[in-house]
């Protein structure tokens, strides 16, 4: 079977990872189409690198600029891909530009189509990730759920038959991860800061970003929270800059990092802070109190079991919730056993028979 798997952003190298090792060991073909969403060393090769991926087939360099903008061009580029390269079927990770582009390009060139990651809800509509998860999720033949509550959003919108749950790749990804990820004092060394008790800190989403007001108040907020290891997104960067945005002293920004370091910073931190979904279940899976900076999020089982508590950008809550973060009385597995790859395939294997 030749599968096509399109990528484009960090949370989606991490989970093509497992998935991609998965496919060469059932011998089937694989062609990895990057759109070029991410695009710097330190958002993209560099996970290309260490999470041993294959060199995408093609780069379409989709780059920065509107949702209309990045999606229409990976719309375009995907599809030309997909005529020239004639795949089985056409792989979606997640809920970003690059996942919706990949999605409606199969659909519309009536090549069958997987989501992995489906189901996944906020139910917050002014979130652009939202509308893409409902739509991929609309589009695509089967849907691989990470859990129960995807599953049960699925069912509701009529998509049940088109479901099969087989646990959270990322946790396939992370667990192969942490035997090889430094020790955070080594990447504190190397990064210039002291190992001692620090917050680790990532903005990038743009409804924070986009909006001074909003930006500057979540910065207010870290002010008492100790040392703040802060890998700053390009876009956060440009927004910082633009505004004149004063970090507090006890803020330290560094340059992206890499999935490894991130996971040995993310599991030694005092708390993880940030507006990443990805993230978010990174600090849960590693047992890191998480302070959300959003006033929804898609991954509710965090919630509920008290490791994860929404701040969004009310100075006063985001330090409240830094001097106290969470931390659940119980730990359950609620995003599989580090197995998702292998259930994955043979949910497609048998979906997809004879191709």
């Amino acid at each position: 079977m030749h599968l096509m798997s399109i990528v484009g952003a960090r949370p989606q190298f991490i989970k093509l990872a497992p998935f991609s090792l998965e496919l060469r060991s059932r011998g089937h073909q694989e062609t990895i189409i990057h759109t070029g969403q991410h695009y710097d060393e330190g958002m993209s090769a560099r996970f290309f690198q260490e999470l041993s991926i294959p060199e995408p087939h093609a780069n379409l360099h989709v780059g920065s600029g509107s949702h209309a903008h990045m999606t229409a061009r990976a719309l375009e580029g995907v599809a030309a891909e997909i005529e020239s390269r004639r795949p089985d079927v056409v792989v979606v990770f997640g809920d970003t530009n690059s996942t919706l582009a990949g999605a409606l390009a199969a659909v519309k060139l009536s090549v069958p189509s997987v989501h992995v990651e489906a189901g996944l809800r906020s139910f917050d509509r002014t979130m652009p990730e939202e509308i893409n998860r409902v739509v991929v999720d609309h589009c695509c033949d089967l849907l691989l759920a990470p859990n129960a509550t995807a599953e049960r959003n699925l069912s509701t919108e009529g998509l049940g038959q088109r479901t099969v749950v087989v646990g959270d790749v990322m946790v396939d990804s992370l667990r192969a991860a942490r035997s090889r990820a430094p020790r955070a004092a080594d990447v504190l060394a190397r990064l210039g800061l002291a190992n001692a008790p620090f917050v680790l800190l990532t903005i990038h989403r743009a409804a924070n970003t986009d909006d001074p007001a909003r930006l500057a108040a979540i910065v207010a907020g870290l002010q008492g929270a100790g040392t703040t290891v802060f890998p700053v997104h390009p876009r956060t960067q440009q927004a910082i800059a633009k505004h004149g945005i004063a970090l507090p002293t006890n803020v330290a920004p560094v340059g992206p990092i890499g999935y490894l370091d991130t996971i040995a910073l993310a599991g030694a931190a005092r708390a993880v802070v940030t507006d990443s979904g990805g993230l978010q279940k990174e600090a849960y899976l590693l047992e890191t109190p998480c302070v959300t900076l959003r006033d929804s999020t898609e991954w509710i089982e965090t919630l509920e079991l008290g490791w994860n508590v929404l701040a969004d950008s009310a100075t006063a809550d985001i330090g409240a919730a830094i001097a106290n973060p969470p931390r659940g009385a119980t730990h359950p597995e609620v995003y599989g056993d580090g197995h998702a790859a292998s259930r994955m395939f043979d949910a497609i294997e048998r979906r997809f028979p004879g191709r």
